[in-house]
């Protein structure tokens, strides 16, 4: 048998981030202790959104079940769509037969590599309509993906309708993946827990996978 790999699809939080503000709170020498505060926009990083994000429903961040945050979830590879194009049913190929209700999947764009420029926001892949809206007759459980959003961000209706297409149809938004290259099988176990924010409408992530 195999052994198990564990591999972090989770961005590291830093000052570099617009979104997040990390100080120093108390210190060795003078306090005592090593100590931060950190101010954090909730969906910033990798994050998961909640339904009431887009007013779908009033399911915060905190009422998601617990039990739908480890999952078998499926690599799709969309390594093909360029900058502002869209992640077609296409895309799913062997697993229009293959994907069993329940399961999620991970979209692997190679978007994470333009971290840190101004095209990793702007130009983002986006999930089309016909997607969305198969993950939700297909009762998809997560569908993750490395760019911080599903939608155009700066186009409000369609980050509207995709949101709550997906949110809508019971379908958890993962954005800001990273690290998604590293997997080398077709199906992991992705875990990813948010932080628990009473009425939250999201929350910072860590997002591992096991394969």
């Amino acid at each position: 048998m195999s052994e198990q790999r564990i591999i972090d699809l989770t961005q590291t939080y830093q000052n570099e981030i617009k979104g997040v503000e990390i100080t120093q709170a108390k210190s060795l020498d003078k306090d005592g202790w090593n100590a931060s505060n950190y101010t954090l926009y909730s969906h910033v990083g990798t994050h998961m959104d909640a339904p009431f994000h887009f007013g779908v429903n009033d399911q915060t961040i905190d009422q998601i079940p617990v039990a739908r945050f480890i999952t078998p979830a499926w690599i799709v590879n969309a390594t093909d769509v360029e900058s502002k194009g869209l992640i077609e049913v296409r895309h799913l190929g062997a697993l229009l037969a293959e994907f069993k209700q329940g399961e999620s999947l991970i979209i692997k764009t190679g978007w994470s590599s333009k971290w840190g420029t101004d095209s990793y926001r702007d130009d983002l892949p986006r999930i089309s309509k016909a997607f969305a809206e198969w993950c939700v007759i297909n009762k998809v459980n997560i569908l993750a993906v490395e760019p911080p959003s599903v939608a155009d961000v700066h186009n409000l209706a369609e980050v509207t309708e995709i949101h709550q297409i997906l949110l809508g149809g019971d379908v958890i938004i993962l954005e800001g993946l990273t690290n998604v290259q590293a997997l080398s099988t077709r199906k992991v176990t992705l875990i990813a827990m948010p932080l628990k924010i009473k009425n939250g409408d999201g929350a910072p992530a860590r997002v591992v996978a096991i394969q």
